[in-house]
């Protein structure tokens, strides 16, 4: 399962069905496409409180609707059901799955300055199969999806998400899209097991068996409950306030390269993806990193270190790192927003082997983990408070994500349902990459500016992080100096060459 734009999936064409999530509470939803539906809450429902992630998501919702200057954005994960589809077995899994997560069943709202999630009851939810379209190409196909996505996400509307269907003689390509308020991209593994098994058992005949999801509600809660009242001077800001210190008194650790952008202004994007390694070279690339006592990702982690340095960054890297909170609590079977955004530093200065850079990566990411209880948000609204009520990062931000799906729910079926996950944003004022390991190797998926400054920078910095986790994987060291093909700041204007990969899904 990997991560890439939509526009790369080589999804073959076929009829296309929509399941429209209404409550049975209120009238029958339009079914006109808008992707809304009326709302089965009552007015004066008391709600539940929303973790700091959904409601700094909705405030930017909010607000960017009323200055006519919308901020849109999707989660997506595509899979494949062999043969011929059984309709109403997969309506019942989809409405199962809604059921387990309270999460999916909330409407989110203002309550006296608070944004509460209210839960629809389970029992009040229905699934109406509403017919589209059928499509004869795949370029027509996926065009419909972008603009059926782009149209039907809305934070700030009921449901948030959206559940359809490319059917076939012989295959179906299932595809549900999420706004970010009710998810993360390790949701999406989890929601690809738990349909498909869903709807496998229903086939058979057997009632849906699947181990305890708690709810994200209640993370929600508890984490309000634990951090709603500490202050800028609370002790545990201490590993921010230190971070901060050694950059200069910013919050934000600025990527360290040219991408053309002007203060305070947004920007159309660029979504790419392409491979650095393939399944063997993974496999060796692993090797090497423990040699020398180190993880896959920390391997990843340096070798963008290095490259960002040789490109003209400095020698000690300074970012974020999304780290998932699942598993503090048992919460890897839910769906939800369970993600800290952390900072890291550590020395990858020049004359600093492979090993010395490991060794300083596995101690950064040790001492952030010591103190990663207080979530990014509130630390963001403490610190930085200016900044904090911007509806966007306020610069270009050092950004790095690693997920290893083959530890996902899930992931052993991988090769026989071919799910795939696209994330998607109308704007951005700098870069961000994503990096996944699957069975098949490790690939790259980043989202950045479109300006020429940033396409030049982005490709001269992938085809040397490609060219970097190759000689790790194989000599076990950053034998051959880094360097980029062209002058720094711009970078050079030379493509990296590699072919964008899209795994085949249907009949081709």
């Amino acid at each position: 399962m990997r991560q890439f734009p939509l526009e790369m999936h080589q999804m073959a064409p076929g009829r296309v069905v929509e399941w429209r999530l209404r409550s049975t509470a209120g009238p029958a939803p339009d079914t006109g496409g808008t992707g809304d539906a009326p709302r089965g809450v009552p007015a004066d429902a008391a709600g539940r409180r929303a973790s700091f992630n959904q409601d700094k998501h909705f405030t930017v919702a909010e607000e960017s609707r009323g200055a006519d200057d919308p901020v849109a954005s999707w989660i997506a994960v595509t899979f494949e059901v062999k043969g011929v589809l059984d309709e109403r077995a997969l309506t019942r899994s989809l409405l199962a799955f809604v059921c387990r997560h309270e999460v999916l069943r909330c409407e989110f709202r203002r309550l006296a300055g608070e944004l509460a999630c209210e839960p629809i009851a389970a029992a009040e939810l229905a699934l109406d199969a509403v017919p589209v379209a059928d499509f004869d190409s795949s370029e027509a196909l996926r065009g419909f999806l972008v603009d059926r996505f782009k149209r039907s996400i809305d934070t700030l509307s009921w449901p948030l998400f959206t559940m359809g269907a490319v059917l076939r003689e012989d295959s179906t390509t299932v595809y549900l899209a999420f706004d970010h308020i009710v998810c993360d991209g390790l949701s999406m593994p989890t929601v690809v097991h738990e349909v498909q098994n869903g709807y496998e058992a229903l086939c058979r005949g057997e009632e849906i068996d699947l181990p305890p999801a708690p709810s994200y509600l209640d993370f929600a809660e508890e984490q309000r409950r634990r951090y709603l009242s500490i202050a800028a001077d609370d002790e545990r800001l201490g590993y921010w306030k230190s971070f901060m210190a050694r950059g200069g008194g910013e919050f934000f650790p600025r990527f360290p390269l040219e991408l053309g952008v002007e203060p305070d202004r947004m920007y159309p994007i660029v979504n790419e993806a392409s491979p650095l390694l393939d399944a063997a070279e993974a496999e060796v690339f692993e090797k090497a990193c423990r040699v020398v006592d180190g993880k896959p990702f920390m391997g990843v982690l340096a070798a963008v270190a290095v490259c960002l340095r040789e490109a003209g960054g400095p020698g000690v890297y300074r970012g974020f790192m999304p780290v998932s909170e699942r598993g503090r609590a048992g919460w890897a079977n839910s769906v939800g927003w369970f993600v800290n955004t952390m900072p890291i530093e550590f020395d990858a200065s020049p004359g600093r082997d492979f090993a010395q850079v490991m060794a300083a990566v596995r101690a950064g990411f040790g001492e952030m983990m010591e103190h990663i209880d207080v979530p990014f948000v509130r630390a963001w609204q403490l610190l930085a408070p200016a900044e904090f009520a911007a509806r966007s990062w306020p610069y270009p931000v050092n950004f790095f994500s690693y997920i290893d799906i083959r530890k996902c729910p899930g992931a052993e079926r991988h090769g026989d349902w071919r799910p795939t996950s696209h994330v998607w944003s109308a704007r951005a004022n700098g870069a961000c990459s994503w990096f996944q390991r699957d069975a098949d190797g490790l690939h790259m998926n980043s989202i950045y500016v479109d300006t020429a400054a940033a396409r030049r920078t982005m490709d001269d910095f992938q085809e040397a992080l490609r060219a970097t986790v190759r000689e790790i994987a194989r000599h076990g060291s950053f034998r051959r100096p880094v360097a980029l093909t062209a002058p720094r700041r711009p970078l050079g204007a030379s493509r990296n060459g590699a072919a964008p990969y899209a795994p085949s899904t249907g009949r081709s």
